[in-house]
């Protein structure tokens, strides 16, 4: 049984351990992983609690085993529209989990006030595509804002509030 929950300090090992995993990291430039310290860890979770509603970060877990995170970002400076990502390690895939993830933060981000969700998935990362295009979301040209700080090989996508 998958379970989404919004994320506490008890989860930073987990999510450490995530973000440490290349497979995990590939398709958004860290192929060996990203290595972060506990300090790091908690300044981290200490921005996300500060933040929250506005941002907000998921622990997932499939039958109590934790599987990943999602997480979305809603931008009040450009129209309540709200970044989005997942990340699930390999045992997790193709299981559904990372539909079932990613659809519980596009109802909060929505519930919290976002306009629109969008995601920017690496083009080689075709399973993310397929998993994007399924729970609706169409591609559409990045806006001009986000193509100053995005990769400019990243796929740009969104859902509007239905």
């Amino acid at each position: 049984m998958v379970t989404v929950r919004e994320t506490t300090g008890t989860d930073l090992s987990d999510i450490q351990r995530l973000w440490a995993d290349g497979d995990v990291m590939k398709f958004v430039g860290f192929p060996d992983g990203l290595q972060e310290t506990d300090e790091a860890m908690e300044r981290w979770y200490q921005w996300i609690a500060s933040a929250r509603p506005r941002v907000d970060h998921y622990s997932v877990f499939d039958d109590g085993v934790y599987c990943g995170e999602s997480f979305y970002e809603i931008d009040p400076d450009h129209g309540n529209t709200a970044a989005l990502d997942i990340k699930l390690f390999s045992f997790a895939r193709g299981k559904g989990i990372a539909a079932k993830a990613l659809s519980y933060a596009i109802e909060q981000a929505f519930q919290n006030g976002a306009s629109k969700v969008w995601v920017d998935p690496n083009p080689a990362n075709a399973k993310a595509l397929a998993l994007y295009t399924r729970l609706g979301f169409e591609r559409k040209p990045m806006p001009e804002y986000l193509l100053q700080c995005e990769a400019p090989v990243s796929v740009y996508m969104e859902l509007s509030h239905k």
